[in-house]
């Protein structure tokens, strides 16, 4: 494939205009179109990109039928139902946002679908591309660090009220879920991308800060297959400010920390002091909210492209997301259950992704 990959939004929150930037720094793939329920939101990046803006995304498919591939960041309880329809009705391949899906199960009903259909899912990953996180893998891979004795999540940052206040799908156990859904999400996937598959978990939650029916706090214990220990704190419960955000590596050969506001900042690496400022990043630079985001997403747009053109297979693939979600649901179940809970098991949580219509419908595009 020698043409660019058009690449149409669906949802203008925030991220989306990240998205935009990313994929406009990329060979190979072009914005087509932005749409949103909130035409206003839309007109931003359609002024600023020079494209079409949609408040209807059926007639978008409608009127640019060569778009290859949907970004869809809608709010998390709707990525489900987005991806079936984009997929099964329009023929489309689909990039989705963190946490990809709500619940294991509606991850393995989409891929199913995209099967069926001969398209692809992307899931968003992008903290995986950070230097530190790839130095710190690399280090795991030849033995640099030798085997991990325990792991150490710690994620205390500030959501006051006003900010679950901004729209009916935030602090929603449905659309939503709490800060290990939402803040923590990309932690919990290192724990694994970096540290292995982890066995059993045993977390204690609670809603401290603000006034929603999800926690903003977890506290956690965790066993790893390999027989490393580890602990995950997450909050977003702190005030007045965010504070840290780190994962850290205890080894028979050493240590590694990574934090900064994206675990973009090695901190410790004892095999070799000086990797430290040669794998960190400054993200404080990117334009408008990127600093939050990173530089992953332009990576990831990058390894999209390879796939197309190169049949280079992108690097999170079915099974590698639903071991992340199977362990995030590992963490709820856990709270449920007040006991520890194997992480590979089918069971689901009773609360995270349940269904909520009455919301859902704020964010369903009305059929004509």
């Amino acid at each position: 494939m020698t043409n660019d990959l058009k690449i149409a939004l669906i949802g203008c929150g925030r991220i989306a205009g990240h998205h935009c930037q990313s994929i406009s720094a990329t060979q190979g793939v072009s914005i087509a179109t932005v749409c949103d329920l909130d035409i206003e939101k839309a007109n931003i990046y359609s002024e600023q990109f020079d494209v079409p803006a949609f408040q209807d995304y059926r007639q978008m498919f409608n009127a640019v039928p060569d778009i290859d591939i949907a970004a869809i960041i809608t709010p998390s309880g709707m990525h489900l139902e987005h991806t079936l329809e984009i997929i099964g009705d329009f023929g489309k391949h689909t990039i989705v946002e963190k946490p990809t899906f709500m619940r294991p199960g509606q991850l393995q009903t989409a891929f199913e679908c995209a099967e069926a259909s001969g398209k692809r899912i992307f899931p968003v990953f992008q903290n995986r591309y950070n230097k530190a996180v790839s130095r710190v893998r690399q280090a795991f891979q030849t033995g640099e660090l030798g085997h991990i004795r325990t792991v150490s999540v710690k994620l205390r940052w500030c959501r006051p009220q006003r900010y679950y206040d901004m729209a009916p799908w935030r602090g929603t156990f449905s659309h939503d879920g709490g800060a290990l859904t939402n803040q923590t999400i990309h932690h919990v996937d290192l724990l694994r991308h970096l540290g292995g598959e982890v066995d059993r978990v045993n977390a204690t939650m609670r809603t401290l800060g603000a006034n929603i029916e999800v926690e903003d706090t977890t506290v956690a214990t965790l066993t790893y297959k390999s027989g490393a220990v580890g602990t995950l704190e997450s909050t977003t419960a702190a005030r007045p400010d965010d504070f840290e955000a780190s994962i850290s590596f205890v080894c028979s050969e050493g240590m590694a920390q990574i934090g900064g506001i994206a675990v973009n900042d090695l901190q410790i690496f004892t095999p070799d002091p000086s990797a430290c400022e040669a794998n960190s990043e400054d993200f404080k630079r990117i334009e408008g909210h990127g600093a939050v985001y990173g530089f992953g997403h332009t990576e990831m747009y990058r390894d999209i492209v390879a796939e197309f053109q190169k049949g280079k297979p992108y690097p999170v693939d079915q099974d590698d997301c639903l071991q992340t979600l199977k362990l995030l649901h590992a963490f709820y179940r856990s709270d449920e259950a007040g006991n520890w809970v194997d992480v590979d098991s089918d069971d689901e949580s009773t609360r995270l992704g349940i269904s909520n219509e009455d919301i859902s419908n704020l964010y369903r595009t009305p059929r004509n």
